[in-house]
């Protein structure tokens, strides 16, 4: 068997590509219509796994035979078996990752499905502090930063999804070489309250990644 080579984020990709071909099915009439996003999807499928071997193009399979309602479902669950989970990590772990945060409140990890994890995200109410946790080029990397309701939907920086948001905002661990020890520098954007709702959104980690390397590493 093949081994899990399907990241949470390219598996919403793909559910999303075949949402859009399912909808167009059933209820476009025109055969060329269909014809064309059947095309479409299968281009951006590609796209997505550039660089897939045999064995890995075989479990992709072919989205353009896609048919009726059972055979999409079916084809969505046929590809569970390759996902590749986020690697476990341990409440030691993330204290690790933030060493200053003395009573650090860590999430629930027995109860997550790393199946369908990009990043994991939670909020500490009690201090207005959101922390993100990420594998960034093979190491397990956190920031931490302020986290300001919004009380209202907005598009998420990392999903691009209309959700509701709160402003995220982290100081940097860069300074430039001419900086005086008081130097501060912030960035921030809106992010998903709910990060299981982000990770189930999320279809690209450009964003998120760059957003990472800005706060540890710098412009």
């Amino acid at each position: 068997m093949n081994q899990p080579f399907i990241r949470n984020h390219q598996y919403n990709d793909i559910k999303k590509q075949v949402s859009l071909l399912q909808s167009t099915c059933n209820s476009v009439s025109d055969r060329k219509v269909v014809e064309s996003v059947r095309y479409n999807a299968q281009v951006k499928l590609n796209e997505v796994f550039p660089n897939a071997n045999e064995l890995q193009k075989q479990a992709l399979g072919d989205i353009t035979l896609l048919q009726t309602a059972g055979e999409f479902q079916h084809y969505l669950r046929s590809l569970e078996p390759y996902l590749a989970e986020f690697a476990h990590v341990t409440e030691n772990q993330l204290k690790k990752l933030f060493p200053k945060i003395k009573k650090l409140k860590v999430p629930d990890l027995t109860a997550i499905d790393y199946r369908y994890v990009t990043y994991l995200g939670w909020i500490d109410i009690a201090t207005n502090k959101l922390f993100l946790v990420y594998h960034l080029n093979g190491k397990l990397v956190g920031i931490e930063g302020n986290y300001t309701p919004t009380n209202k939907k907005g598009v998420c920086f990392v999903c691009n999804r209309h959700e509701e948001v709160a402003l995220f905002t982290a100081v940097t661990k860069w300074k430039p070489a001419s900086a005086t020890p008081d130097y501060y520098r912030a960035i921030g954007n809106y992010l998903c309250v709910n990060s299981e709702a982000c990770n189930k959104n999320i279809t690209d980690v450009a964003v998120l990644e760059k957003f990472i390397q800005g706060v540890l590493i710098g412009p």
